[in-house]
């Protein structure tokens, strides 16, 4: 209670404080997306960056420099995701560790009858319970300097963190404040996912990415980033999966679109 007190007031104190001229020309430049925001949304962003700025632990990997590029384009992405929320600095996530670009990792694939393949695979990012959340610099930029093509890794891995608010079990489902709002999201969400996954087996069309196929998790993230980034799309072909991913987000990205 006294560390949550605490946490508030220097938190309170951060946001109060002006963005530095820079750093607001930095996310001009490099999050393209701020410029659909109306002035409070803009504001409660660059405010809210100061705290991700302030509070984590920025690692640089494979002799990527973090400079205060990386930590502002960044940080204002991760805002954009929690834009509807008041509090929501992703506590359990101390480190955000960025490459320069695609790096490798351990994979390791189940063969059935107990066998277990390991190998390694190319990546862009992830998400790991409590943290920490690891980001190519290059994907970072690519995705940010675009804001209409459905793709946004910062969106995607902290939509990863969000699903495991409610436990290390990645389900598609975050947090819901209520059993019948966890009820209705849970049948939308098998519902669609399943459909991504005819749809992906049969060659149709779709609107999602067709990483989402992989398992419901990845849905969930997949579609946060079309959410964001193709809003009037998904609304008009998933106008059930839209309303509650709106309820909750807190946000109308095809308002922004409109027009």
């Amino acid at each position: 209670m006294i560390f949550s007190w605490i946490a508030r007031r220097r938190r309170d104190r951060i946001r109060r404080q002006p963005m530095r001229s820079d750093w607001s020309q930095i996310i001009d430049r490099n999050v393209a997306y701020v410029h659909r925001l109306n002035r409070d949304e803009r504001a409660k962003l660059e405010s809210d960056a100061l705290v991700f700025i302030a509070e984590k632990n920025w690692e640089g990997c494979q002799g990527l420099t973090i400079s205060d590029e990386i930590r502002v384009t960044i940080a204002a992405q991760i805002s954009l995701l929690c834009l509807g929320f008041n509090d929501q600095f992703f506590d359990m996530v101390q480190s955000i560790l960025v490459y320069p670009d695609v790096y490798t990792g351990k994979s390791h694939t189940s063969l059935g009858s107990g066998v277990l393949m390991e190998g390694v695979s190319h990546r862009e990012g992830e998400a790991w319970y409590r943290g920490p959340v690891i980001l190519s610099w290059a994907d970072v930029m690519e995705d940010g300097v675009r804001d209409n093509d459905g793709n946004n890794l910062v969106l995607h891995e902290f939509a990863h963190q969000l699903d495991m608010l409610n436990g290390r079990v990645v389900d598609g489902t975050p947090p819901l404040e209520t059993q019948a709002q966890f009820d209705r999201w849970q049948a939308i969400i098998d519902r669609e996912y399943e459909q991504l996954v005819s749809d992906c087996q049969y060659g149709r069309s779709h609107v999602f990415d067709s990483y989402g196929a992989e398992h419901i998790s990845e849905f969930f993230a997949v579609a946060t980033e079309t959410f964001f980034e193709r809003p009037l799309s998904f609304r008009a072909r998933h106008p059930e999966l839209y309303e509650i991913f709106s309820q909750y987000y807190r946000q109308n990205p095809a308002a922004r679109f409109d027009g």
